[in-house]
């Protein structure tokens, strides 16, 4: 049984009058232990699927269980124990600026009735899991963005929940921070056992540090699945938009007469071939490179490229045929991207 159950999950709001479709039928499965990427652009609702998950968006249809249990037949009561087993963090951080580091994590443990001696103990060991030690009688004023990030994260692992919700909280950080913070959240998966749902229109976040992803386009689940084979492979529009970027369609070679434009992903069999020097020998013709990166996806490193085949739709499958037959991953790059 899954940890986090969510079927045919509608969610729609009244706005001056007017019916607006934040989700529609909407059904996802998350495993316990997984971190599980929550992938979309701006609009496209995934922040609303992920406030959905602890009701604070109760939806217009459909169902969301947590260990089996339906949220909808609890009692306010009960719907906030519930509540206090799912940690969330967000992107502008939620900090109390009156109450210090130390404070500020036990704070929720406060509320549950914990003793403040009890409660400042907890404090303490998770600002050594968030290596903050020395920061427990600073404000949030004094710190950074990251180091605030790593006080809301000991916050809301406070009450020792089994998922926590990480709704866009990287966003407003440099790469740099953005890495360690995802790092830690890898480290609190490994070592607490956390399932953690991380919501962001970043791929970049997603490859780095979640196993799955669902791509959320329009309030629609549009693909689902491994975050390596939808890297490799994806097969919606909104998931090649996001793997792909803006530097495709804002590119200076945009104007080159690029005919067809395709993806290529080496993989590990592929990695250290000269694989366009070997198209262009093969087939004595001239192949545009348009972009190429390397990501970390999944803990490996895999190489991609955005090529611009000649003209001649024979040849153009030729090509793609004989890349497929190397070993590589091959999709279509649409010209409006």
């Amino acid at each position: 049984m899954s940890l986090i159950e969510i079927k045919n999950l509608t969610k729609q709001f009244d706005l001056d009058g007017t019916t607006v479709t934040a989700l529609n039928n909407v059904s996802l499965h998350i495993e316990k232990g997984d971190i599980f990427g929550i992938i979309g652009m701006s609009g496209a609702g995934k922040s609303t699927l992920v406030r959905s998950i602890n009701f604070l968006e109760r939806p217009s249809e459909g169902s969301v269980r947590i260990d089996g249990v339906d949220l909808a037949e609890l009692s306010e009561k009960e719907l906030r124990q519930k509540r206090s087993g799912i940690g969330m963090i967000f992107q502008n951080f939620n900090l109390l600026e009156q109450k210090n580091v130390l404070d500020n994590i036990c704070f929720p443990l406060e509320i549950t009735g914990v003793k403040k001696k009890e409660a400042k103990v907890r404090a303490q060991e998770l600002l050594k899991l968030v290596k903050l030690q020395e920061k427990e009688k600073a404000y949030p004023s004094q710190l950074s963005g990251g180091q605030k990030q790593r006080v809301a994260i000991a916050r809301a692992l406070a009450t020792n929940p089994q998922i926590l919700l990480c709704d866009e909280a990287t966003s407003a950080l440099d790469p740099q921070t953005t890495a360690s913070i995802l790092a830690l959240l890898r480290e609190i998966n490994e070592e607490l056992g956390i399932t953690i749902v991380i919501i962001t229109h970043s791929m970049a976040v997603v490859t780095e540090v979640c196993k799955r992803v669902a791509i959320i386009d329009g309030g629609r689940l549009v693909e689902e699945g491994p975050v390596r084979e939808i890297f490799e492979n994806p097969k919606s529009d909104a998931a090649k938009e996001l793997i792909s970027g803006k530097e495709i369609r804002y590119t200076p070679t945009e104007n080159l007469n690029t005919g067809r434009r395709i993806r290529i992903v080496f993989l590990e069999n592929s990695a250290y071939e000269p694989v366009i020097a070997n198209v262009i020998l093969k087939f004595a013709v001239p192949v545009n490179i348009l972009r190429a990166d390397t990501r970390n996806v999944s803990g490996k490193a895999l190489g991609e490229m955005i090529l611009g085949l000649p003209e001649g739709e024979e040849l153009q499958n030729d090509i793609i045929e004989y890349l497929k037959e190397t070993g590589l991953a091959v999709s279509e790059v649409n010209e409006n991207e």
